[in-house]
């Protein structure tokens, strides 16, 4: 099934039958990407009385109670609602749901503390004057193990604030990376990170810039341009889980 897209660039065509998933399952337990010390993903059958909501167990249907963090388990998407003192939702933020994008891939800078940082140049490099609507960065080694990943207390690779204002300066409205976080896991609260992308506080606060962590593209899909599908469900809060899909462009 073709489509073609009107973008800001001009036309593209896409193939919507050769879907590349870029989010991560969803699974109870300890079986899944997690951080910030959240509770792992649960879901669990409904018990009322005699009712059980599990087949298995002998119940008419499948009737499930889930819990869920969206930042701590896996792929999801938050909006400034994240960092801001009036409430702004991520239903509120996401109001389209196909966009240019350019896909990277990017080794982070080993530091002598430890720290591995992804700078401003090294996405400048790799972009060489784009400015797609959204941009995924996939940070190198890249591996499956990503998928399973407990990333509480491990200090992962962050960006250096300034090459998130770079994003912003260049009008990337939504930015994708398979990390928890644009920003170091202790950063003494200060997200420089988020607030330079969202430029928040001030009076050009970017009220549809969305950010998706603990993405994972796999090595089979190569750097270059694509069309990008956001999904999210319809969470009045500052994220929400989120499924981004990318289509070839040709």
């Amino acid at each position: 099934m073709l489509a073609i897209i009107e973008t800001p660039s001009g036309q593209v065509r896409i193939n919507l039958n050769e879907p590349l998933d870029i989010s991560m399952p969803l699974r109870p337990g300890a079986k899944g990407a997690n951080a910030w010390w959240a509770k792992p993903f649960s879901a669990e059958p409904v018990v009322m009385g005699d009712f059980v909501g599990s087949v298995a167990r002998g119940g008419p249907v499948n009737f499930l109670d889930v819990r869920i963090n969206p930042h701590g388990n896996g792929t999801h998407t938050e909006c400034v609602g994240h960092i801001s003192i009036e409430p702004y939702t991520i239903n509120q933020a996401l109001k389209r749901f196909f966009f240019t994008a350019e896909l990277i891939s990017i080794y982070p800078v080993r530091l002598d503390n430890g720290d591995c940082v992804i700078y401003r140049e090294q996405i400048e490099k790799k972009l060489n004057g784009k400015r797609p609507e959204a941009l995924i960065l996939r940070t190198l080694p890249n591996d499956g193990l990503k998928k399973l990943m407990q990333y509480s207390g491990t200090n992962p690779a962050y960006l250096h604030h300034d090459a998130l204002g770079y994003l912003a300066d260049i009008g990337v409205q939504h930015f994708l990376l398979d990390l928890p976080s644009v920003d170091r896991e202790q950063d003494e609260g200060k997200l420089k990170g988020h607030h330079a992308f969202w430029r928040y506080p001030g009076p050009k606060v970017r009220l549809q810039a969305t950010i998706t962590e603990l993405i994972y593209a796999d090595g089979a899909i190569l750097d270059g341009a694509y069309m990008l599908n956001l999904q999210i469900a319809s969470f009045e809060i500052d994220a929400s889980p989120s499924k981004p899909v990318l289509y070839k462009i040709g």
